[in-house]
């Protein structure tokens, strides 16, 4: 990632890495997609009857009921914002989204031409903006003669792994709803719950489902990163129907189809037999345990993060450590980006890839790298009780609280002169 832009070039290609699982691919993925492999033609735009009824069938088991023609899938979640972007904001509607928020929406609305309006979250429920915000900022854009016609949201947050809470989830739905917008539920991360049968995720769609359209990228949970496909499922209202409608003009337009390959391995997945979901269970529970000690080492070291309860990432705050970073020429997120990326040998994308200030200290640190460099290592941790005790883990760990710790015990000796 790069310093700064280049002359005659966007931010697009520069944003941070889609925070994949770092495992090998599943055996039974993998024959999926290799006995598919002498299939040379693309699906139809949206997917093929039976992809869409598999697809149909994951929504379901979510208590999100849907039929095949109210699900569309297309080959990753960007192509997939993109094209509901224009159906549903139509040629000249303004977006607005969380700050912090996922890094690919917003090059979504830039290549679109399309205003995209920061909201501010609460403290403690990343993803959700907050409802009085939400009211101020609408109000404000109409000011400014804006249309604000769509809200981005997500219930199981990148970059703060946090999880909305169901009260604030409830406000802020009724007051986007009460406004005209239209939601975008991104729910990519729904089943990385850290501590499932304790935490409680609820969907917009759940709360009033004529006004949420839903989108999962499958490489949150269910297939490699590599392996682009992602699915989306409309409300089932005249609305919704015209929404679908037009998202299918876009990616037919597009040529943004599922190459056969993928779409065999994505039916699998999306069918969820017992190989993909034991995967997952044991996917979650791995990278669960990786941020929480990854999260421990963060607050010993003197910085801040909230607890991750979703994802494969925590989201780190160095503010408390300025004074230290600032005297090794760390003064804002891409400057911290730099050096932790440098010092850690890892991707630790910085806050305002995400949003976010740039004069915050935040980082995004992903849990993949922690797992080792090999697949027998990564197996290794998968298969393992405690991998925070494997050799390329704990190196892994012990780095990131060797720098945290050099920032810490120096912002400790400076105390007293303040």
């Amino acid at each position: 990632m790069r310093r700064r832009e280049p002359e005659g070039h966007g931010p697009v290609r520069y944003g941070p890495p889609f925070p994949a699982d770092g495992l090998p691919v599943l055996p039974e993925l993998a024959d999926r997609l290799g006995a598919a492999e002498h299939h040379g033609a693309a699906q139809p735009a949206g997917g093929d009857p039976a992809l869409l009824e598999a697809a149909c069938g994951y929504w379901t088991r979510r208590s999100l009921p849907c039929t095949p023609h109210h699900v569309t899938l297309a080959p990753g979640a960007p192509p997939l914002l993109l094209a509901l972007t224009a159906a549903v904001a139509g040629d000249h509607g303004d977006i607005l989204a969380p700050r912090p928020r996922a890094p690919w929406w917003a090059p979504v609305a830039r290549l679109l031409g399309r205003r995209l309006f920061p909201v501010p979250t609460p403290a403690d429920s990343g993803g959700i903006p907050d409802p009085y915000a939400l009211l101020e900022t609408v109000r404000r854009v109409r000011a400014e003669g804006g249309d604000p016609r769509l809200l981005v949201l997500s219930v199981a947050d990148d970059p703060t792994a946090a999880v909305a809470l169901p009260e604030l989830l409830h406000e802020t739905v009724e007051a986007a709803a009460a406004e005209g917008l239209h939601l975008i539920s991104d729910e990519t991360w729904r089943d990385t719950l850290h501590a499932p049968h304790d935490t409680v995720l609820v969907s917009p769609a759940g709360i009033l489902p004529d006004h949420v359209t839903v989108v999962a990228d499958l490489a949150g949970s269910l297939l490699p990163a590599g392996w682009p496909a992602a699915v989306a499922r409309f409300p089932d209202s005249a609305a919704g129907e015209d929404n679908h409608a037009r998202a299918l003009d876009v990616l037919t337009a597009l040529g943004a189809r599922l190459a056969a390959p993928v779409a065999a391995a994505a039916q699998y997945a999306l069918d969820e037999p017992e190989p993909v979901t034991a995967r997952r269970q044991a996917a979650v529970a791995l990278h669960a345990r990786l941020a929480a000690a990854a999260h421990r080492t963060v607050l010993a070291g003197g910085a801040l993060a909230p607890p991750p309860q979703a994802g494969r990432y925590l989201y780190a705050d160095l503010g408390p450590l300025r004074e230290p970073l600032a005297a090794r020429g760390v003064r804002d997120a891409q400057e911290l980006e730099d050096f932790l990326t440098a010092r850690l040998g890892m991707p630790a994308p910085g806050g305002h890839r995400f949003g976010d200030d740039l004069g915050a200290l935040r980082v995004r640190l992903s849990t993949a790298p922690l797992l080792g460099g090999t697949d027998e290592e990564r197996e290794a941790a998968l298969a393992s009780p405690d991998p925070t005790e494997l050799p390329y883990t704990r190196d892994a760990l012990l780095t990131l609280r060797s720098v945290l710790d050099e920032l810490r015990d120096e912002a400790v000796r400076w105390e007293p002169s303040r």
